[in-house]
């Protein structure tokens, strides 16, 4: 019975930045719970290479190139999803970006710099829910689902795009939650903490050791998986709003590398 709730057969997932790093890891774990993709990217190589391993399980993929801060490309995604799988079940919106730039002063961020950062990492994901609600609520139900990170309730030093739009994906689930919840769909949250991808990588951020989370490491990409496939599947039907946090306890322990080290050591 509970292989069954959690078992993604017959769904169709729509993902934004599906193609490398925590989205990579996501999409292929709904493909092996059983479910059918359209990933969404700019780049097209990273979503191809990821459509082609799903379509190797047995599973319908496809690729399709986004931009998802452009509201007319977004509109022509969930319609091309619509045309290709007969349905969308499930929008994960996943598409974030730190655009190589760590802590910078604010006097340093340019109007371009603030509209990308808000665009792409909170009102990318609105555009997508709008785009795709009016479907949903014709059918009777769906699920969306938000990724948000850590920094979303923290404060962190002089990283004020990230930081704010990942706090606003919070917001924006829970008013999706309490709108949307009446027609059947549900929306929920998934705020990740230090798992260094691909993309962190090659950006400016210095994330942190074990030392600063309680269980002693950082997260690894394929940890994101089975959230994403708990909140999927119909074992999370009566969950709406709620924020997951996948962090190690970093949130819960208090500690954040805000660059502030206390001069007496705490002691319990």
């Amino acid at each position: 019975m509970l292989e069954e709730k959690l078992s993604l057969e017959g769904k169709s997932v729509v993902i934004t930045g599906g193609g490398t790093g925590l989205g990579r890891e996501m999409s292929l774990s709904m493909a092996r719970a059983g479910a059918d993709l359209v990933i969404a990217a700019r780049r097209t190589g990273p979503i191809e290479q990821v459509a082609a391993e799903a379509r190797e399980m047995g599973r319908r993929a496809v690729a399709i190139s986004t931009d998802v801060t452009d509201t007319a490309q977004v509109a022509s995604l969930m319609e091309s999803a619509i045309s290709e799988m007969g349905k969308v079940d499930v929008l994960l919106n996943n598409a974030g970006i730190v655009r190589g730039q760590g802590a910078i002063p604010i006097w340093e961020i340019s109007d371009d710099d603030w509209r990308v950062g808000i665009e792409v990492n909170m009102s990318s994901a609105f555009y997508c829910a709008r785009a795709i609600a009016k479907h949903m609520v014709e059918r009777g139900g769906g699920k969306i689902i938000n990724v948000s990170s850590g920094f979303g309730y923290r404060g962190g030093r002089d990283n004020y795009m990230y930081c704010v739009g990942k706090g606003g994906i919070v917001q924006l689930t829970r008013v999706l939650a309490t709108s949307l919840g009446r027609y059947g769909i549900t929306s929920t949250c998934i705020a990740p903490g230090f798992i260094p991808t691909t993309g962190t990588d090659e950006s400016r951020l210095t994330l942190p050791r074990g030392e600063f989370i309680p269980v002693g490491r950082v997260g690894h990409p394929h940890e994101m998986g089975a959230v994403a496939v708990f909140l999927a599947s119909g074992a999370s039907d009566y969950m709406n709003g709620e924020v997951f946090v996948i962090d190690g306890g970093g949130l819960a322990g208090g500690a954040a590398p805000t660059g502030h080290a206390p001069e007496i050591p705490l002691t319990v």
